[in-house]
């Protein structure tokens, strides 16, 4: 009990009260904001936001986020992966040897959070409480390198349901692997490093055979939590537009009942094509359709379908359900988990059967394949 207690105050020694928030999408950001907002309500402190541009593109976010003032600062963070530096990839690759691999694995786990070192925007170390989404990322690697406890937050609503990171990237030797992992000699992410605290999920009987310290934190919850002036600011912060992007969406001269087509950046683009052409033409008939593309989905879809209604803003798909009286008669998914969407009267989701007729089964039925 003794050593638990310096355990804890070692972790708590000399930082702030304030939280800080890594953040590498749209989405990502979002829950951020609306965990802040919460906070907030009880005067909770205060709390930074950090944006990775590694994979993203935020463009004019940042801007809005410091207008807004739920976060004190907001860094940009230029996150280098292992490919950025031959001397880190020098111990990524294969020597065919479970041994020779987990010690240059020991090798690479600490380039790679070395390399992070000067991109830092800010000191990690001096906050109460870090909340990294997708730790997967060379963050996690840092913060293993640093020796610095987190608490990690699920990529995407119940993203463990089709996916499971950590299983995936570590088949081989899984519980030897997790194991050097709990000593600090390498990294594996999503619950198992040694630095972090917990791994928040949206629903825990949706993910994977998650890790032991899985916490379970139901979005429908958080979003109940929200008051009117709350999702005002979430409009605010994520719509550069709000005016224009909702008189897209709501056309007073239809008479067609509305249905919002999420995209994914499934399959190759002829495929992708084909798929989502098939799921219009099912539904242009009887309603007035809204394509909502994902901000990686690279397919035109004002060319290729004219007249239908296709909303390119950047935006997480969450924040039309804070958009006051916007409502669809059906959102309709492939994969993209949309159980929490408070906008729409009916969810379709079409699943990974319905992919199967496009694209060959074993390219989405990753954790299937695990258990086989």
């Amino acid at each position: 009990m003794i050593v638990f207690d310096y355990i804890i105050k070692g972790m708590n020694r000399e930082k702030t009260p304030k939280r800080v928030y890594v953040c590498h999408t749209y989405y990502h950001v979002y829950i951020a904001a609306v965990k802040e907002l919460i906070l907030q309500h009880d005067k909770k402190g205060s709390a930074d936001i950090v944006l990775s541009t590694m994979s993203n593109d935020f463009e004019s976010l940042k801007e809005r986020l410091e207008s807004a003032k739920v976060f004190q600062n907001v860094y940009t963070y230029d996150e280098k992966e292992d490919v950025t530096s031959e001397e880190v990839m020098r111990y990524h690759r294969d020597r065919e040897n479970i041994v020779l691999n987990l010690m240059q694995r020991i090798k690479y786990t600490k380039l790679l959070g070395k390399l992070q070192e000067k991109y830092i925007p800010t000191d990690m170390s001096k906050y109460k409480d870090v909340y990294v989404f997708c730790d997967s990322d060379p963050i996690g690697y840092y913060l293993n390198y640093r020796k610095i406890y987190y608490h990690a937050i699920e990529d995407g609503l119940n993203s463990g349901r089709l996916d499971d990171q950590a299983r995936l990237a570590n088949k081989g030797a899984f519980p030897l692997k997790c194991f050097m992992a709990k000593l600090g000699l390498i990294f594996i992410e999503s619950g198992y490093s040694k630095y972090c605290i917990d791994y928040e999920v949206n629903d825990i009987s949706a993910n994977h055979k998650p890790p032991k310290n899985v916490i379970e934190v139901p979005r429908e919850d958080l979003n109940d939590k929200l008051s009117k002036e709350d999702h005002a600011v979430l409009v605010s912060i994520f719509l550069e537009n709000p005016e224009r992007v909702v008189g897209q969406l709501v056309d007073k001269n239809s008479t067609k009942p509305n249905v919002m087509i999420l995209t994914e950046p499934l399959c190759e683009l002829d495929v992708r094509k084909k798929l989502f052409g098939d799921i219009i033409s099912e539904y242009e008939n009887d309603y007035r359709v809204i394509i909502k593309p994902h901000p990686r989905d690279l397919l035109d879809y004002e060319k290729e379908f004219p007249g239908v209604c296709v909303v390119k803003d950047r935006f997480p798909m969450e924040v039309l359900g804070d958009i006051d009286g916007f409502k669809v008669d059906k959102l309709v998914s492939v994969i993209t988990q949309v159980e929490n969407v408070y906008f729409a009267d009916k969810i379709v989701y079409l699943g990974l059967d319905f992919l199967d007729k496009y694209e060959d089964p074993s390219i989405h039925r990753k954790t299937e394949l695990l258990d086989k």
